[in-house]
């Protein structure tokens, strides 16, 4: 077995592709824009697009430079231990893998419940509970998170590419159908007014969530950059090219189905939900395209669930290569696959599906909205985090990076995302459209902190027991040759 990832394998567009598999456009347009516009009451989500868009492209800035300097398939773990301390990175990468499997787990909900049961009821003549579709699409993910990630690159590549063309042609249709009207209110800053400003500042951070978890994912390239080929070229433009062409898909698609729903558009979104973006692009080009358009929304949740999947993997090998967790998950196989990690998310996935089948919950309020909410409140958060690290690390040594890229652009992130994160937090509610106090809306951030808390906690456990694996956090491959010890010695 190895304790290194694959090298030299993956090119801008192989990471692109995978990026975009997480964000998964196709699922965005179809479920979170009318859940997210039903829940808040708010049509303001092209705004959004665009604010966080923005807000992303500005952070980017100091998370490559960064990046350039820890290769690490940690991402957020290690940058955090190296600009706040060791402790507050394993905190992190807690809080990484939360926020992470959020995501992942949510998807088998928007695939089985808006999907898989549906289509299957339909051609079998019988019902189909929602987790038999659930469980066939875990098994696939399961199968191609444990092999190199070529394997399932090539799959994301052509799920995603299918799903962003479908988006594109059927937006057109719509704009192009005799009944729509434009709605300008939709893609304005007016659409943000409100009549005071608590108002306003709810409707912000309401928006930024949901901005946030469409674009959920565009961090991950450099959870690739072990495995990239020319890092300081790939993974930049890998990032930056995905940000704006994702932008552009929502931001076109959103106000497009906004707008098509007119002045019943709160109403429609609320009884029509996943159907609604495939109801209107039916009205212009036949009942045809509702099937099409499922069975796309089915295979763009699954390239979305393997996407994090594979991130989780890595996230999770790269704790295990250094210690962190036990050692086994810190290995690959021979063609650089960080298999026993993968293995372990799997099992975890199976475990939440079979508890929700039990327990009778919606798959598709509480499992698929509710989870890629909390993920979007979670990546948020984590975004603010990094970006005050990457500020603290370049304050140590400028490392050759110019004022733009360590100073200035970090500064600006990090205030910027200060002020939304606060927004977002202080009115959870309005963002689940649950009581204040009650719900999500308790216990997420609850869950999240004692998370936080809990591995920052068990960073300084490491500190004191085995100071060998605690002086390799954040390290990556150069931690390898660290000491055998931490949590395998302990579990």
């Amino acid at each position: 077995m190895e304790n290194a990832l694959a090298a030299n394998r993956l090119g801008p567009f192989a990471i692109g592709s995978a990026i975009a598999s997480s964000v998964a456009p196709l699922t965005v347009v179809t479920l979170v824009v009318p859940l997210a516009v039903a829940a808040t009451g708010l049509i303001a989500f092209p705004v959004a697009i665009l604010m966080v868009a923005a807000i992303l492209m500005i952070y980017a800035v100091g998370y490559l430079a960064m990046a350039r300097h820890i290769p690490n398939a940690g991402a957020f773990y290690a940058y955090v231990a190296q600009g706040l301390g060791r402790p507050a990175g394993v905190g992190t990468s807690w809080f990484a893998l939360a926020t992470y499997n959020s995501f992942q787990l949510c998807c088998y909900g928007a695939f089985s419940a808006a999907i898989g049961a549906p289509l299957l009821s339909d051609w079998l003549g019988f019902n189909v509970p929602w987790l038999i579709p659930a469980l066939l699409a875990w098994l696939l993910v399961a199968v191609l998170g444990a092999n190199e990630v070529k394997v399932s690159g090539v799959v994301l590549v052509l799920l995603v590419v299918a799903e962003t063309i479908l988006v594109a042609l059927y937006s057109l249709a719509i704009m192009l159908s005799s009944g729509f009207s434009f709605n300008g209110a939709a893609m304005s800053v007016g659409a943000l007014t409100g009549p005071n400003l608590a108002a306003l500042a709810a409707t912000v951070g309401v928006l930024a969530v949901q901005g946030t978890t469409s674009f959920a994912g565009i961090e991950q390239s450099v959870v690739y950059i072990e495995e990239s080929k020319n890092p300081k070229r790939t993974i930049p433009v890998a990032t930056y090219v995905t940000i704006a062409t994702i932008a552009a898909v929502y931001w076109l698609s959103s106000w497009v189905q906004i707008s098509a729903g007119g002045p019943q558009i709160l109403e429609r979104a609320a009884t029509e939900a996943d159907n609604l973006f495939f109801n209107q692009a039916a009205a212009v080009l036949g009942a045809w395209s509702i099937t099409l358009g499922k069975i796309l929304l089915g295979t763009g949740t699954l390239a979305a669930a393997i996407a994090f999947h594979q991130a989780i993997a890595r996230y999770v090998f790269a704790l295990g290569r250094e210690g962190v967790l036990p050692r086994v998950f810190g290995r690959t196989t021979i063609k650089g696959a960080p298999r026993n990690a993968s293995m372990a998310q799997s099992a975890l996935a199976l475990i939440v599906l079979i508890a929700y089948a039990i327990a009778g919950w919606d798959p598709l309020v509480q499992l698929f909205y509710w989870g890629s909410t909390s993920g979007g409140v979670g990546v948020l958060l984590l975004y603010t985090l990094t970006s005050i690290s990457v500020v603290a690390f370049f304050a140590k040594n400028a490392r050759g990076e110019n004022l733009w890229q360590r100073l200035v652009a970090p500064l600006i992130a990090t205030v910027v995302l200060l002020v939304v994160a606060w927004l977002a937090l202080d009115n959870l509610p309005g963002l689940f459209g649950v009581d204040p106090g009650s719900g999500p809306a308790l216990v997420v951030p609850v869950t999240l902190l004692l998370v936080f808390v809990g591995g920052t906690v068990w960073g300084l456990v490491l500190k004191g027991t085995n100071p060998r694996v605690y002086e390799g956090i954040g390290r990556g491959t150069r931690s390898a040759t660290a000491s055998a010890s931490g949590l395998s010695t302990i579990l």
